[in-house]
């Protein structure tokens, strides 16, 4: 997830209700792994983002997690394949069988980018919801407006356990 120290102003600006969010932070891809503390319905929880290219160690973090963000750069066509099957490889992996899973489909205020519709077709999330273990819900975002932002916190506050 893309949650890193940069953004975390940002997210609790918004989260705090808000609506002057400002200029948001120069976004890069995740290389390596980042961790941040967030602090939600008073409890402590960390977010592990790991980035694409350190998909062959992800399994490692598994059995620690409660809950999966799988976020997609809906602006990168090139790599919605590869997104696609690094999913599935998640979601059918034993660990995370009753994870929690959101899966964001990012930078949609670039002009660049398919529909939902399109995304949710090519990714055939119907079929993919369908057949999983896990919950999963789907969320539209714009990191950069802080669209869908909202919807994200909910669904972090909906599957914390009190």
């Amino acid at each position: 997830m893309r949650l890193n120290n940069q953004w975390l102003p940002f997210l609790l600006s918004v989260r705090d209700g808000t609506t002057d969010l400002g200029e948001p932070p120069v976004t890069l891809p995740t290389v390596g792994t980042n961790l941040t503390d967030l602090t939600l319905k008073r409890k402590r929880v960390t977010v592990r983002e790991l980035g694409g290219c350190m998909s062959p160690i992800w399994p490692s973090y598994y059995t620690d997690c409660s809950s999966v963000i799988f976020m997609v750069d809906s602006a990168n066509t090139t790599q919605i394949s590869s997104s696609c099957i690094q999913l599935l490889s998640v979601l059918s992996a034993e660990p995370l069988h009753t994870a929690s899973v959101l899966v964001i489909f990012n930078k949609r205020d670039l002009p660049c980018t398919m529909s939902l519709v399109e995304m949710m077709s090519l990714f055939r999330m119907d079929d993919i919801i369908a057949s999983a273990t896990q919950p999963i819900t789907t969320v539209e975002l714009s990191a950069r407006s802080g669209q869908g932002l909202q919807e994200v916190l909910g669904w972090l506050d909906s599957t914390l356990t009190d």
